[in-house]
């Protein structure tokens, strides 16, 4: 327990504003008391958060859940790094206040006007060219 301690450090264990858990490993006591087998808890940790992270990275594009996988292996390093602690809780802070501020009903009137606004002019170029050319595709296909 000696060694939690030193990763938990005084200058971010003692933050209360997101009323967030005590920084620092949350790995077992029996591996935090043995410093090898601590170490290669931190590895094993990285490793899999890191491939979870990569699988995330490679949804991105494709059609899947990549930021909800990038996500979870963040949560997973934020078991045992602080860094990771660090980033989860600014963002979880980052996606309440802008959800708080969509909420908003100056916000919400004013996202809705622009959403009308947007599907007018698109409504509006879209019958322009059916108008114009017809239903045929600018493009050949052969």
């Amino acid at each position: 327990m000696a060694s939690d301690g030193g990763e938990d450090g005084s200058g971010g264990g003692g933050r209360g504003e997101d009323g967030g858990r005590p920084l620092g490993s949350r790995a077992p006591a029996f591996i935090r008391r043995s410093r090898p087998l601590h170490l290669s808890w931190q590895v094993v940790v990285f490793l899999v958060g890191l491939a979870v992270v990569g699988l995330g990275v490679v949804l991105l594009p494709l059609p899947g859940p990549g930021w909800v996988v990038i996500f979870l292996g963040m949560g997973i390093w934020a078991t045992e790094f602080v860094w990771a602690q660090l980033v989860l809780r600014w963002t979880r802070r980052k996606v309440a206040e802008a959800a708080e501020r969509a909420l908003d009903p100056k916000v919400r009137r004013r996202n809705i006007t622009l959403t009308v606004i947007g599907l007018v002019i698109i409504g509006a170029l879209l019958g322009w060219y059916l108008w114009r050319y017809g239903a045929v595709l600018p493009w050949d296909l052969h």
